[in-house]
């Protein structure tokens, strides 16, 4: 299967990561890709402030050196003496970027050092990877499992009720009266953001809108469930089922599969809109759509879910934006907060809830 963009941005972060500055023919021939290729990564991660860029090299940030500690460091005490935090995140580009930075400024806010350790969605080694924060000096945890389907907390996740200190999970629901449901955690509520953007679109004029989704992380698994409540909620029937979406670099027939379903059920009046998790395929979608003779906003109104990069489409999308660095940031400040508190502190469930960023994507109001 060929590799994503994401998943070599994580490969390329974790090379500069773990020798603290590389060349760009260095890193091109480990990622087996043309220096043109990395090039054109580097300035995107340089722009996003993951990576800075000197002369033919690249480096990791000054300002994240305790956030981009190398794997198999030793911990110490953070700034001021202050605890030091381990933080455990299945990428470190797109949706987590956001997360790690909010976590990343809280715990300097803090005087705490944070060391990050990547999983690239492989669940099977979180374990592993947490542990080696732990040996690094870690004395609290943050969590967000490289989990990606239904059931993968079951199979990989028990061992996380079981840590020696305290720990906070990212943006993870575990079953409700599992062991890990008495975690703390903080999350985004990707079911009120569902809603505002079906709401927004009825409001607009649109019948129920149609729902394009991923099913490969529980970003997706909330998305599409909070479709269903959104519908039950303001009393609306699916137009028809969930169109099953795929990365389009990776499985490009399935995508374009994706894009002639939503296509025809476009040119048969089932439906006028449609949300879309998440950016990058919304991007892609409309991109092909145009090619098809189907026009945004003109003859769809569309949603995108994730709000990473759908300002910048060319007809920049209307996009729910769940609250990521804002995640990362209450996530520890609350586990700086129970370091200090002791075991027998009660246990929180932190809820933030997205926005709804209009754009030009869903037009103006239907007559």
């Amino acid at each position: 299967m060929r590799e994503s963009a994401a998943e070599r941005h994580d490969r390329l972060l974790g090379l500069v990561r773990e020798r603290g500055s590389a060349r760009v023919s260095d890193l091109a021939a480990q990622l087996g890709v043309s220096p043109v290729t990395v090039r054109r990564d580097v300035e995107e991660l340089a722009g996003r402030g993951l990576l800075d860029r000197v002369h033919g090299s690249v480096s990791w940030p000054q300002d994240h050196a305790g956030a981009g500690a190398a794997p198999g460091t030793a911990g110490g005490a953070g700034a001021g003496g202050g605890p030091v935090l381990g933080m455990l995140a299945p990428s470190a580009t797109y949706y987590f970027a956001e997360v790690i930075r909010g976590a990343h400024e809280a715990a300097a806010r803090a005087g705490a050092r944070l060391v990050l350790r990547i999983s690239d969605y492989r669940p099977q080694e979180d374990h592993a990877r947490t542990e080696g924060l732990l040996a690094a000096g870690a004395e609290g945890l943050l969590i967000a499992p490289g989990w990606q389907h239904p059931g993968d907390p079951e199979a990989f996740g028990d061992w996380i009720a079981s840590l020696p200190v305290p720990t906070v999970l990212l943006e993870r629901r575990p079953a409700a009266g599992s062991r890990l449901d008495g975690l703390d955690r903080v999350c985004s509520d990707h079911a009120h953001g569902v809603l505002l953007a079906v709401r927004h679109l009825v409001e607009l004029g649109h019948g129920a809108p149609l729902l394009m989704a991923r099913a490969d992380s529980p970003t997706a698994v909330a998305v599409r469930s909070g479709y269903a409540e959104a519908l039950a909620v303001l009393g609306l029937r699916a137009p028809q089922d969930v169109i099953d979406s795929v990365p389009a670099e990776s499985a490009p027939d399935a995508f374009e599969a994706a894009v002639q379903a939503l296509r025809a059920a476009v040119a048969a009046g089932v439906a006028t809109a449609a949300l879309i998790h998440n950016d990058v395929d919304a991007i892609q979608v409309v991109q092909r759509l145009a090619e098809l003779g189907v026009r945004v906003p003109d003859d769809l109104a569309l949603i995108a879910y994730d709000d990473e990069v759908a300002a910048l489409a060319d007809t920049p999308l209307t996009a729910v934006a769940p609250p990521k660095r804002e995640v990362g940031r209450h996530a520890t400040e609350l586990l700086v907060e129970r370091l200090g508190e002791g075991a027998g502190a009660p246990r929180r469930h932190l809820t933030l809830l997205p926005q709804l960023r209009v754009r030009d994507s869903c037009g103006s109001p239907l007559a």
